[in-house]
């Protein structure tokens, strides 16, 4: 029988040490753990990680200036891609805007009318947030403005404190303190990085709350695509069937119906054309 080199007991034996060297590092962290860092450590950390950027990174290396001065940066990225904008790229910007405009403006007047407020409300959320945004904003792809489930809150929780037919002025005033405090607790999660707390949100309460509220929506619509004059003003499934069934036997317009069942087929008829030859195009270019 061969014998085994002492060279290789020996690297054997090393490495059972090692290994128990680290259990036994590993046992005592677990029985002697650090204490968690407290709330005002966190706050102090995001808000270092927020203001004042780590040196070493190759981004901030590009600024000879204070920590200050970097700060205003990363808070107004426009005065940093600004200094090199080009007139060229300007008409391109102004294609996408106009494209945006277009259906942001009837997009925002139908959330303002779902929030039982005047169109014009709607007109100033999808015109103000863009241009913010464009000094302060880092993407290209984020949507801004007004959205359609925000709308339908107001419009069920506020009606329970000021009725939005009795007094319109009550009603705009604690619609505008309700976003003016959103506004704050939005910008306060950006400054203090608390984006993570979505995280303990569950999927299934997401998506069953946008499930829902796009039914709601959509039965909220009956009202116009029938023609009903006389409508409820509550969200749920059980009022809005009974003012349709109560004016069907009444009184409403078939051709309301005509017509928004006419633009509903065109559009969805669009949608699938326009998807079915964008499918064709990425074939054709795969294959070349």
């Amino acid at each position: 029988m061969g014998s085994i080199p002492n060279e290789t007991v020996t690297m054997e034996i090393q490495m059972l040490e090692l290994e128990a060297t680290r259990r036994a590092e590993r046992a005592q962290w677990i029985l002697d753990s650090p204490d968690p860092p407290g709330l005002l450590h966190q706050v102090n950390g995001l808000l270092k990680k927020t203001f004042i950027p780590n040196t070493t990174n190759s981004s901030s290396k590009k600024h000879s200036g204070s920590s200050i001065s970097i700060a205003i940066l990363r808070l107004f990225p426009i005065l940093e891609w600004g200094r090199n904008y080009k007139a060229t790229k300007f008409k391109n910007d102004l294609m996408a805007g106009l494209t945006l405009a277009s259906l942001s403006i009837p997009q925002s007047i139908g959330y303002a009318n779902l929030a039982k407020l005047d169109p014009q409300y709607g007109l100033y959320t999808s015109v103000v947030p863009p241009l913010i945004y464009a000094v302060m904003g880092t993407s290209r792809e984020i949507a801004i403005g007004p959205v359609a489930v925000v709308s339908l809150l107001l419009s069920a929780l506020v009606p329970n404190i000021v009725d939005p037919i009795i007094d319109p002025i009550g009603y705009r005033k604690i619609v505008f303190t309700v976003t003016f405090f959103a506004g704050i607790f939005q910008a306060a999660f950006g400054i203090f990085r608390l984006g993570f707390l979505v995280d303990f949100l569950s999927h299934a309460a997401i998506v069953g709350f946008m499930g829902g509220a796009a039914i709601v929506i959509g039965l909220q619509q009956l009202k116009g695509l029938l023609g009903i004059s006389h409508f409820t003003t509550k969200t749920d499934v059980v009022s809005v069937v009974e003012s349709v069934v109560k004016s069907i036997n009444n009184s409403w317009h078939p051709l309301n119906l005509v017509i928004g069942s006419s633009f509903l087929i065109f559009i969805l008829t669009s949608r699938f054309i326009v998807r079915r030859h964008f499918l064709m195009i990425n074939q054709i270019v795969f294959l070349f």
